[in-house]
This record gives C-alpha cells, structure tokens and sequence, in this order.
C-alpha cells in the first residue's frame, strides 16, 4: 500500500519541488551505480520520491535531506542488488559489497558530510569511515590508491553533471503547483503534492449571531431567576409553616396578618375633674410671675453664675476678658 501526498499549502509545494529538482540527479546516479540496473534505480527512486512526499510536510525543512536519504538508503534494491553492470571507468565498484559501496556513493555522489552519511546508514561515524576504507581502490601492493580515489570520484560527479534532461523527465518529478485562477493542470503529476484549495469558510456578517440573540438569552435569563425566587419564597414559607414551634430569636412568617378593630380609648372626665383642673388653672393665672414660667430654664442659668451674652452691639476686643472677669463685675453690680 502507497502512501497518498499530504495536502500542503502552495509555498509549501513549491518548496518541496524546488528540493526534489536538486536531489533527483544525484540521488538516480547514486541508487543506479549502486544496483548496476537503470531500471531498478529508477522504479527504487520513485517509490522513495512517493514516501518522501507523503512525510515532508510533517518534517522541518532542516530534515528534509537526511530523511529523504535515509529512505533511498534503506531501499531493498540499494541494500540487497542482484548482479548489475557498471561502466568500463567504474568497474572498481562492481567489486565492492553493497554496503561499501553505498557508502563510497553517498560520499562522493551525494556530496553528504560523513556524519550525515553515517547516521543515513545508520552506522558509528568511525564504522562508516571503516566503510570507505573498505571501498577505497588499492593498488599492485595492496594499500590505498589516492590517485584511483579521485578517478572514480570525478567519473561518479561527471556522471551526474552529463545526467540526460530525459531520464530526468521520465521520472515524473513533481511540479508546482499553478498560479491561483490558473486552469494549466497538466503540469501536476501523479506525486505532485496536492495543493490546500478548500474555500475559507464563510462568516456571516454582524459577528456571525443574530443581533437579537444576546437580549432574548438576557431576557430568558432574568425570567427563570425570577421564577426561581418565587418558587423558593413560596417553599421556605410552606417548611416554616409545618416546623411547628422556632426557637427563640428566629423570626419567620406565621401566615397572613389578622386584622381587628380595637376598642375606644376616649375617656371623658367627670365634672368634678373638671373643675378641680379650672381651679388650679385659675390660681395658676393669679400668680404675677406665672408670665416667667416659660423663660424659667433661662433664669435658673443665670442663678447658678452662666457668663452674660456678650454685646455685639460694640467693637469686639482685640483681646477678649477672661471668664472669670465677667463673673465679678456681676457679682460687685450685685
């Protein structure tokens, strides 16, 4: 089962394209001189593109290179190739076990650093330098030939510079995604990434609610508390009523409030009442200081020694007699 392309925005697209028309030379030439079968470099490398599409929107951009030789790296037909053929300059690596020569391949075809080149195979970085030294070519005494190093090493980046445009087109590499309105879709192969064309979704205007839903929750709101409040009312008097005797201090409704009509109070005063009262008054009114009563309060201050108004009537002094001063020149007047 193949993995579908996940849909990616069209910058994103773009950018995966723009990454797999740089890989895709070396990555053919290294998988093809690995198999020694065109073919077979061609349908592994494919299938890795394919894989490839489907996980790169999930991966930073960062990760993009190691992943994506990690996956041709772990292809059956690059770990395990059946037989093969190499051209006459490459001969050495028919000679190599897969393995070696994958790593000589990664080096010198892919262009990757030894420690990405590692971690691709995953091998320790002094295992995969082992690996190259495995693959490097030795000469008549048996030690390392720099000089055939460089040869296979120059004919393997030759061979990627001099790749045929066709062999490139033939692999259907994805491309990108067309300019919004654009109604080319021929160009989209079958692992192109598929663009995120799903209409925005519409918003209504006003916020998206209708204007009267807010007052018609507000106004259902108030009505429920308020019917609530009566209920409870209306269930706390009927618990008062049936708890029978409170305690001292509680105060609670007894039921409706009885009304009765009270007694007359006025009392009318006899005769003799009456005039033992007009005889006290009349006595009352004889006395020649009774006209004194009402300012009595006032006289009975000044009895006990209350300092005199002071007369406004004058200026005032700068600086006002003691208490004590008026005391005496009332008493002296005395």
């Amino acid at each position: 089962m193949t993995a579908a392309p996940a849909p990616v925005s069209p910058t994103a697209a773009a950018a995966l394209s723009a990454f797999l028309r740089g890989v895709e030379r070396r990555a053919l030439v290294v998988a093809e001189l690995q198999c020694g079968d065109a073919a077979r470099a061609e349908q592994a490398l494919v299938a890795v593109m394919r894989a490839f599409t489907a996980v790169a929107s999930d991966l930073p951009m960062a990760q993009w290179p190691p992943r994506f030789w990690a996956l041709l790296a772990q292809r059956q037909a690059l770990r395990e190739p059946a037989g093969g053929h190499w051209p006459a300059p490459l001969q050495h690596l028919g000679t190599l076990p897969p393995l070696p020569r994958l790593a000589l391949l990664l080096r010198v075809g892919g262009s990757l650093d030894e420690g990405i080149a590692a971690r691709v195979l995953d091998q320790e970085e002094a295992h995969y330098q082992a690996l190259l030294a495995q693959a490097c070519p030795r000469d008549g005494r048996g030690q390392p030939d720099a000089v055939a190093w460089r040869a296979v090493a120059e004919r393997v980046q030759q061979q990627v510079r001099e790749l045929p445009l066709k062999r490139l087109q033939q692999l259907q590499q994805p491309a990108a995604p067309p300019a919004p309105g654009s109604k080319d879709n021929n160009s989209r192969s079958w692992r192109a990434p598929v663009a995120d064309e799903r209409p925005a979704p519409r918003r209504r205007r006003g916020g998206g609610r209708p204007r009267w839903r807010g007052p018609a929750i507000l106004l259902g709101t108030v009505v429920v508390l308020l019917l609530a409040a009566l209920g409870w009312r209306h269930w706390q008097g009927r618990t008062v009523a049936a708890a029978g005797d409170l305690p001292d201090g509680v105060v609670a409704e007894a039921g409706p409030v009885s009304v009765e009509a009270l007694p007359d109070s006025t009392v009318s005063p006899g005769p003799a009442a009456a005039g033992a009262q007009a005889a006290e008054d009349a006595q009352m009114l004889a006395d020649r200081d009774s006209a004194l009563v009402p300012d009595a309060d006032l006289y009975a201050w000044m009895a006990a020694g209350g300092p005199l108004p002071v007369d406004e009537s004058t200026p005032k002094p700068t600086r006002p007699e003691p208490v004590g001063a008026a005391l005496e020149t009332a008493a002296a007047d005395e």
